[in-house]
Parts: C-alpha cells; structure tokens; sequence
C-alpha cells in the first residue's frame, strides 16, 4: 500500500475529489484527479443511492460528503494520526461489518483500518451500498497500492484477523458470541441528548434543530433526548426548530410521523407536537423518527451522574458550559476524525492486531 505518506496523499485526493459534490452545487473541477473516469460515474451513484433508500436524501447523501471533503485535509489527517502507532505492525486483514443508517457511515471506520496499513474486508448493510465501493475505486486509482487489499463481500466473511462491526444492541450480541476468539470492536446503538438549561439564544435552539433533524434523526450523533429543568418553557425549544419545517414534504418522514403520532394518540399519551415533530416525557434514549423524548431534571450534578452511569447508550451530550466534553449546539453531524463513535480509539485498537 506504500508508505504512510503516500496512503495519506490517497485520501487527500479523495477528499479533493469529494469537495466537487455539495449542497451549494456538483461542479466539475479541472484540477482533480482521474475525474474524467470518476466525476459522472459518481454523480450517478449518488442518484441510485437516493434510488435504493429513501431515507438518502440528495441533500443528505452530499451534506456526507461534503463533511467528509472538510476531515480528509492533509492537516486533519496528520494531527490525527500523530500520536497513533501507524503501521509499525504487520499487515493484517479487518473485517468490517458497516451500518446503513446514514449515508457513507462506515468510512471512518474503514478510512482507519486503511491508513494503519491494513488491509480491509468490507460487509456493507443493503441501505448503504452504492456510495463506498465506488470510492474505494477511486482510491486504487490515486495509490496502486490499495489494489488487492480493499473487498467488498456480500457473503460470509472469511480469512480475517479482527472486526469492527456495528449493528443494534441484538446484533451486538450475536457479533460478541460469533467474533469471541478474534481481536473486535462490537459497537451497539447509541443516541445523543441535549441539556437545555432555558437560557438558550434563539441562535442556539436554530443550530439544535440541526443536531435533531440532520439524516432525519437517524445517525447515533442525531439528538433524540433533551433534559430540561422543571418548568421549561417549550416555545423556545419549538420556535427553534421552526426552520426545519419543510422536512414534513419528505413522504416517509410524513409516514412516520403520522404513524407514531397516532400511536401515542391512541395509547392516551401527552405529547406536544408542531405539525413536523413530537416531544414526549419518556426516560428512554431511542425516540422514534419524528419524534424526540424528554426528561425533567433537578440539579445538574445529579443529571452527570446519571449521564455517566448511561454512557454505554450515549452518543454526544450536546450542553453549553455543562460538562467537558460537551459537543456545542449544531455540531453534531460535523465531528472530527478523532472523535471515536463509542469513545473506543479504532486507531489505537488497529495497532495492536
């Protein structure tokens, strides 16, 4: 795969090459790579992926890939990697078992096991299948190197030294019993909360309904659970949400919300809603799509405890000024490559298989 550099260079053309396809417009760019094989070839991926899963959305499948063109910097790359122990071991193969909840959302993942030098096996979910294959191709373009060690598998995975796998709590289990004797990373559902304290900025409840409703509530970032003091006043939490409204013209997203509000209707259950959202008191983390729970709370250091004692289900606490590794509001779906989904340092883990 060359050396470390060269597999860095790789993924900063990926990133250039990324860059052309954002929600401010797919512009072809003279300067990139390979384009004249790779540009129109992806423009039409992206289609079939709207094509195969409603839930990816055109807006949503470049809002991926425009993230991803921001992290794959030269400058991202190196600072994350610069205390890691890249490549100093043998080259093994990784199995990765991806999710399909959002578009692309196995790359980190699957960047990760690349850059350590490995060589990767990858089992995608049948909603996410059209975007990663095609970049990978890319990436054999741009570093010859990478030909022969990136595999995508319908069937069983086979041959392998370690798995990263993500699935649901119920996969979890099943992954930990069926990967028991090799070197893995099992990752469950997780969800992210908000801490609202009332003293929000009408700013900060505008960027909030980003962390709720990017990827229509979907990814494990997606804010699903606020926690408010006694008394809250919901209007502003409402008001700040207002400028999703347009989110409802989505059919599927309608689907749901008509579905899960006559659910809760029927079972007599108190809800606020706004014609596009419902909030409910519910002490569960996972809300469905349309719908985000709530939580009262009585003192803040109560509410870290209990947060710390439920880390195993939470993704991101999205707070100002409540705890030290608070994600601010609006910042969710935009994190860095050193912010591990689980906490669980993938880089760290690949150096030593």
């Amino acid at each position: 795969m060359g050396g470390i550099q060269n597999r860095i260079d790789a993924f900063v053309k990926l990133g250039h090459f990324l860059s052309q396809f954002s929600n401010n417009s797919i512009e072809k760019k003279n300067s990139i790579e390979h384009n004249e094989l790779f540009f129109d070839g992806f423009k039409h991926q992206i289609k079939v992926a709207q094509e195969n899963n409603s839930w990816f959305t055109k807006e949503n499948i470049l809002f991926s890939c425009e993230s991803w063109a921001q992290a794959l910097s030269e400058e991202n790359i190196k600072k994350w990697i610069s205390e890691e122990k890249i490549g100093k071991n043998q080259s093994k193969l990784v199995a990765i078992i991806m999710a399909g909840n959002i578009p692309l959302v196995g790359f980190h993942d699957f960047l990760s096991v690349l850059i350590s030098g490995h060589a990767v096996l990858v089992k995608q979910s049948s909603n996410d299948k059209h975007l990663l294959p095609f970049l990978a191709k890319y990436l054999e373009y741009v570093n010859e190197g990478f030909k022969g060690n990136i595999t995508f598998t319908e069937g069983k995975l086979e041959g392998f030294d370690a798995v990263i796998a993500t699935g649901s709590n119920n996969t979890a289990r099943y992954f930990e019993y069926y990967f028991k004797d090799k070197p893995s990373i099992i990752r469950k559902n997780r969800n992210s909360v908000a801490v609202l304290t009332g003293n929000e900025t009408d700013a900060q409840m505008q960027k909030l309904s980003n962390d709720v409703f990017c990827y229509f509530g979907l990814g494990c970032r997606s804010v699903s659970k606020l926690y408010v003091p006694k008394d809250y006043n919901f209007d502003a939490f409402f008001n700040g949400m207002y400028q999703q409204k347009e989110i409802i013209n989505n059919a599927k997203y309608a689907n749901n919300y008509d579905y899960n509000k006559a659910v809760y209707l029927m079972s007599e259950f108190d809800i606020l809603e706004n014609g596009f959202l419902m909030i409910k008191e519910d002490a569960s983390y996972a809300s469905p799509i349309a719908s985000v729970f709530y939580e009262y709370y009585d003192n803040t250091d109560n509410l870290k405890i209990k947060l710390w004692e439920d880390k195993e289900n939470v993704q991101c606490v999205v707070a100002d000024g409540f705890m030290d590794n608070e994600i601010e509001f609006g910042q969710t779906q935009n994190p860095q490559l050193w912010d591990y989904a689980d906490g669980v340092n993938t880089l760290d883990f690949l150096s030593t298989i």
